[in-house]
């Protein structure tokens, strides 16, 4: 992991795709974030074309927006069932989604979705560095949000941020997927126990918990 501060994110978001994504965004009076792999990946200095964008508002209206800036080179889908919209240009997929709110019902893993703001989006992801977030707009170009510590994490395995780490991985059994994955392909480290039960970790590593586990104050 490298340390970055908000004038380093910003020099490596110094790109012509993210200034038209910033502008799109302004222009829209919307607020706008870069979140999840990809600024995960900034930390972990590993090159990524696949950007993932959270707008407070409507991603669909950013992505057009983008594509009309962008012109006949960029390529535009969208999916309406899931509020969601991707732009594809020259080697680059930027996906755009609006900031969502998820609940559970108690007889259902199918979420209730509805609109929500960024600290929502950040509640409903799976670990701690998977809720980074970097502001796009001009005003906080390049600000971290990182509500869960997730820099802390980057030394030792990834913690699942949810307050109620067993509920989040019985609902997303996909959770288990992931973290696997991603430890086998990071140099994250991790021990076999936590691999079998990894909502028997999580229980252990709530968030308060977490802060005395790394000598902090809680």
């Amino acid at each position: 992991m490298r340390n970055l501060t908000k004038n380093d994110l910003a020099a490596l978001l110094n790109q012509d795709i993210f200034h038209q994504i910033s502008a799109a965004a302004d222009g829209l009076g919307m607020p706008c974030y870069v979140v999840g792999g990809y600024v995960r990946d900034l930390f972990l200095d590993r090159p990524s074309n696949d950007i993932d964008v959270v707008v407070v508002g409507s991603g669909i209206q950013v992505a057009n927006a983008l594509k009309q800036a962008l012109g006949k080179k960029a390529y535009l889908s969208v999916f309406k069932n899931f509020g969601t919209a991707q732009v594809k240009y020259r080697d680059m997929e930027v996906e755009f989604v609006g900031a969502r709110k998820e609940s559970y019902s108690h007889d259902s893993r199918k979420p209730h979705v509805e609109d929500g703001t960024l600290e929502d989006d950040q509640n409903r992801r799976d670990f701690t560095i998977n809720a980074l977030a970097v502001c796009l707009n001009a005003s906080h170009f390049g600000e971290l949000v990182d509500p869960f510590d997730g820099l802390y994490d980057f030394g030792g395995w990834p913690h699942p941020h949810t307050a109620r780490p067993r509920h989040h991985f019985l609902r997303r059994p996909i959770a288990h997927v992931a973290l696997r994955s991603f430890c086998g392909t990071t140099q994250f480290l991790h021990r076999r126990r936590n691999l079998r039960r990894p909502h028997a970790q999580c229980r252990a590593h709530q968030h308060h918990q977490w802060r005395a586990h790394r000598g902090r104050t809680p």
